[in-house]
């Protein structure tokens, strides 16, 4: 029996890859133009600026190969590939050399995006959150734990639209790089067991539409499929 008074559904989390256990999902951040040619197309300066975050929701996760409906409230919807990481050990102030100790694992991640909201926001000087936390907007692989496959620091990084490569980058191309976006984020909040941090996305971001198939792939990480209903 629960004791609360109402039910909020179950603990959003993501599977563990080749065990039946799971990876409870807290919050979820993500960094913001961490790959100097991602700003310039979004038409920034791609200089070393301090990092920045945005956050969704954890039941915004999806799982792999799931089949979405379009959203509602957007006739542009935009992809984002990015490498996920989990942290398995929550701290504060936490140190660049000390950083990838707190590191359980990693995954592939989607940050989808309603680039019309966030666009007409950001014309206004509004929070562009609702481009950006709404829901099933945050699918992810399985995790790998660290332990297995190590800190991926660079290798490929890219996203295919019905077959066709839209994204193409390296790991090694962030402008703060996984140690880096652990200790500055930590630096602000205190960061949790169960937090994802999403470490921004590689040039050629676009639209998709219903029908489309998505494929990730990031190097020693790992694949993700989604596909948008017709």
């Amino acid at each position: 029996m629960s004791n609360y008074v109402i039910d909020i559904g179950p603990q959003p989390s993501l599977p563990v890859a080749g065990s039946d256990k799971r990876f409870p999902v807290g919050r979820i951040y993500c960094v913001g133009r961490n790959y100097a040619d991602h700003a310039r197309e979004m038409g920034h300066d791609p200089d070393r600026e301090a990092p920045f975050f945005f956050m969704k929701p954890a039941n915004a996760i999806v799982q792999n190969k799931a089949s979405l409906s379009y959203p509602v409230g957007t006739k542009e919807l935009h992809h984002e590939i990015e490498l996920v990481i989990a942290i398995g050990k929550g701290g504060k102030n936490i140190a660049v050399d000390k950083a990838l100790g707190h590191v359980w694992g990693y995954g592939v991640g989607l940050d989808m995006t309603r680039r019309d909201i966030q666009g007409e926001a950001k014309k206004q000087g509004r929070p562009w959150e609702m481009g950006k936390s709404f829901d099933e907007s945050a699918p992810v692989t399985a995790l790998r734990p660290a332990s297995e496959i190590g800190h991926p620091a660079k290798g490929a990084i890219t996203l295919k639209v019905n077959g066709q490569v839209k994204q193409s980058g390296d790991l090694a191309m962030q402008i703060w790089n996984v140690p880096e976006q652990i200790s500055y984020l930590s630096h602000l909040i205190t960061l949790q067991p169960g937090d994802l941090i999403f470490t921004g996305t590689p040039a050629g971001v676009g639209p998709i539409k219903p029908g489309d198939k998505l494929e990730g792939h990031v190097d020693g990480v790992g694949d993700l499929i989604i596909s948008y209903k017709g």
